[in-house]
């Protein structure tokens, strides 16, 4: 079984993602999570690189091909380990739905926000239901988090760019230019403190809508 790799990028895509990892002589090809992806090509990581990448492997007799999927940090792993743990939810279905860091996710999930859930990929109201009812209160620490943009550096994101990553980040959710910049907006009218980090800034709008349907 493989739980880490280190090696040489040698072939990245995008959609779908995925990495081959060279190491010893031979190639792995690793699925990668939207963030994961999107965190190493903001590093200008890519083809040539050198690269440290937490691994789940899966293998099953139904699907005897192994799948392999990346993740930079080990709380990213565990959380992508509790997500698989909901009916329904299997290792291909969690990988596509991490479309943003796990401490977002694992927020909207604390504050029971199924609006925000159910923009996922692949994550429909009723699996969002159960994602809830299996996991809240067991992923307090990780919607605490700062998402690692390294293994061991934390990646926050600089005042002048939360605000823009933060609408750019609810577009990829699914919402519509105008209505994303509208719920930051809001977010910070009422808690103007988090306007300089992405992560508080994210909480703070998921906060807001549940107040909303309070």
């Amino acid at each position: 079984m493989i739980n880490y790799l280190t090696g040489t990028i040698r072939a990245l895509t995008r959609e779908p993602g995925r990495a081959v990892i060279v190491t010893g002589g031979v190639g792995y090809e690793v699925s990668l999570p939207a963030y994961v992806y999107q965190s190493m090509s903001d590093e200008g990581i890519g083809e040539g690189s050198k690269i440290e990448l937490e691994i789940y492997y899966h293998v099953t007799e139904r699907q005897p091909t192994p799948m392999l999927v990346g993740f930079r940090h080990p709380s990213e792993k565990a959380f992508f380990e509790q997500l698989i743990q909901v009916e329904g939810i299997g290792p291909a279905k969690a990988a596509a739905a991490l479309v943003f860091p796990v401490s977002t996710i694992a927020s909207a999930i604390e504050t029971e926000d199924l609006e925000s859930l159910q923009r996922l990929p692949g994550i429909g109201s009723r699996a969002a239901q159960k994602i809830i009812a299996t996991l809240r209160g067991k992923v307090v620490a990780t919607a605490l988090l700062q998402d690692a943009g390294t293994a061991n550096q934390s990646h926050i994101a600089s005042p002048t760019n939360a605000r823009s990553e933060a609408i750019e980040a609810l577009i990829t959710l699914g919402y519509r230019p105008t209505e994303a910049q509208g719920k930051v907006e809001e977010a910070i009218r009422h808690t103007p403190e988090v306007a300089d980090d992405l992560q508080e800034l994210m909480r703070a709008i998921f906060k807001t809508q549940v107040s909303h349907k309070e």
